[in-house]
C-alpha cells in the first residue's frame, strides 16, 4: 500500500511558474512509476506527466511538453511537477498517482491539489 499526499497548489497568473509536490508513505514507492494527472471542471481526468522508477523514462501530454518537468526523489519518497509558463487551460485539480509506466491507469491516488491560473 502507498499513501500519497499532494501539496503546493495555488492561484497564479498566466506566465508564472509553480511547483507541486507529492509525498508517499507506506512501502514500495521506488517500485512504482509516478504520474501527475489533472482534471478540469467538466472534463475527464488526463495524464499530464509520468516518470519511471529510476527517472530514465518520462512522458508528457503534448499540451505541456517543454513547459512542465516531472522529477522524483526516491530517497525522499517524493515526486514533483515543475510547471512553467502556465496558461489558464492548465487550471485543474492535480492528482498524484502510483502505477506502471506506460499505463494511464493509476493504482494508488492522492486527493489532489488545486492549481488555478487566472489573471
Amino acid at each position: 500500500q502507498v499513501q500519497l499526499v499532494e501539496s503546493g497548489g495555488g492561484l497564479v497568473q498566466p506566465g508564472e511558474s509553480l511547483r507541486i509536490s507529492c509525498t508517499a508513505s507506506g512501502s514500495g514507492f521506488s517500485t512504482y512509476a509516478m504520474g501527475w494527472y489533472r482534471q478540469a471542471p467538466g472534463k475527464q481526468r488526463e495524464l499530464v506527466a509520468q516518470i519511471g522508477t529510476a527517472s530514465f523514462n518520462r512522458r508528457y501530454v503534448d499540451s505541456v511538453k517543454g513547459r512542465f518537468t516531472i522529477t522524483r526523489d526516491n530517497a525522499k519518497n517524493a515526486v514533483y511537477l515543475e510547471m512553467f509558463r502556465l496558461k489558464p487551460e492548465d487550471t485543474g485539480m492535480y492528482y498524484c498517482s502510483a502505477g506502471r509506466y506506460g499505463s494511464d491507469q493509476g493504482i494508488y491516488w492522492g486527493k489532489g491539489t488545486q492549481v488555478t491560473v487566472s489573471s
